[in-house]
């Protein structure tokens, strides 16, 4: 791992006054930029050829008249994204005074162990907990939550033990960054439906020996969006979002009776995010939801080094007696968060009383960190 005196290092190079905001451009990346321009940065969208067209036209910055359009003032067009990891493409993100932020498909379409050993770009967040979202990982978050106590569903150890609604979570076979999850409620129901989803390429035998399996919690789920702030000491609720999924929504939108005249190849629903949409909680549990960031920041400045940084999400869904439990979590800014760009969200907007979505609050926590001569504070 990249020790942060290294980076700290890097940025006294730096020209403060001219820093740049880059990110890969995927996943929140509009997020970023959007916010980043409403703070004044320059930005540079980091693009992959046959993806880039949405960066580098559709939101690329230009006049019309009197007024700006767009968010991405350059974009930098590789093969792959994984190209931003080359030496002489660090280099000039160094040149360029560029400030990093990580996002999910960074982590994905770039290797971790480069991000962690070879990337030698200051990063707006914490270098050190981008590896424990890796499902499997020895101080994966799963680790981190059972280490601390904090709600999470329970874990059944052996499909052979399933006697009520379970989710099988593992990867799909083909759309590799995507999932290949399923639901069932007894061992003869998983044993059919992955032999169903094997035979049609969706999972493999390999993978399910691998997955993780969960009780299922019957509720909505709510995707937190938190932000800590290393400058001010303080954790900010900023939004909450919701997932569309194919083809699972699709299924709940059919008749009963249509979902069970399905043929085969369209009878188990995929869970592949192709969407996002705003929610807010019930004011009651308002303070459920901060007790657990509460504890998860606790927990990672324990075993995490120098912990959070920023923004991270904690996917969570809610039972019928409004008890909170964590399935997933995002340790950089979540995936969800485009829903309250340039707009900002109820929470963030209610907190700094103007339009706050995570793509500004970063934005704004360099510039504060500018202002004060404390970059060092939220970089890694």
């Amino acid at each position: 791992m990249i020790e942060r005196e290294e980076i700290w290092k890097i940025l006294e190079e730096y020209d403060i006054d001219k820093i740049k905001v880059a990110a890969v451009a995927s996943h929140s990346a509009l997020d970023t930029f959007d916010g980043a321009k409403e703070e004044g940065f320059h930005t540079i969208a980091i693009c992959q050829k046959g993806r880039h067209k949405t960066y580098a036209e559709y939101f690329k910055r230009k006049k019309v008249g009197s007024r700006d359009l767009g968010c991405i003032d350059e974009a930098w067009i590789f093969d792959k994204f994984k190209e931003i990891l080359k030496e002489e493409n660090q280099e000039k993100l160094r040149k360029e005074n560029v400030i990093f932020i990580p996002n999910r498909s960074f982590t994905s379409y770039c290797s971790l162990d480069e991000i962690e050993n070879k990337f030698y770009v200051p990063m707006f967040g914490s270098r050190c907990l981008l590896r424990m979202e890796e499902r499997g990982e020895k101080r994966d978050y799963y680790w981190l939550l059972e280490k601390e106590g904090m709600p999470f569903p329970e874990k059944i150890e052996n499909p052979e033990e399933i006697d009520e609604l379970c989710i099988v979570k593992l990867h799909h076979a083909v759309k590799k960054l995507e999932r290949g999850f399923f639901t069932c409620s007894s061992y003869k129901e998983y044993r059919e439906k992955a032999e169903k989803l094997i035979k049609q390429g969706v999972i493999t035998e390999e993978d399910l020996k691998k997955a993780r399996i969960e009780k299922y919690i019957i509720g909505p789920v709510f995707n937190l969006d938190f932000f800590y702030s290393p400058l001010l000491n303080q954790i900010e609720l900023l939004g909450i979002d919701w997932r569309f999924e194919t083809s699972l929504d699709g299924h709940v939108r059919l008749p009963a009776d249509q979902q069970l005249s399905l043929p085969e190849k369209q009878k188990i629903p995929e869970y592949t995010v192709c969407g996002h949409n705003m929610a807010t909680l019930r004011e009651s549990l308002l303070e459920k939801a901060f007790s657990l960031a509460e504890k998860f920041v606790e927990a990672c400045k324990k075993y995490y080094d120098y912990g959070i940084i920023g923004p991270f999400c904690l996917q969570t869904c809610v039972d019928k007696d409004l008890n909170f439990y964590i399935y997933d979590v995002a340790p950089r800014i979540g995936g969800g968060t485009n829903v309250h760009m340039w707009l900002g969200h109820p929470y963030g907007n209610a907190l700094w009383r103007c339009n706050m979505s995570t793509g500004r609050r970063m934005a704004l926590e360099l510039k504060m960190a500018i202002e004060r001569n404390e970059v060092e504070k939220i970089v890694s």
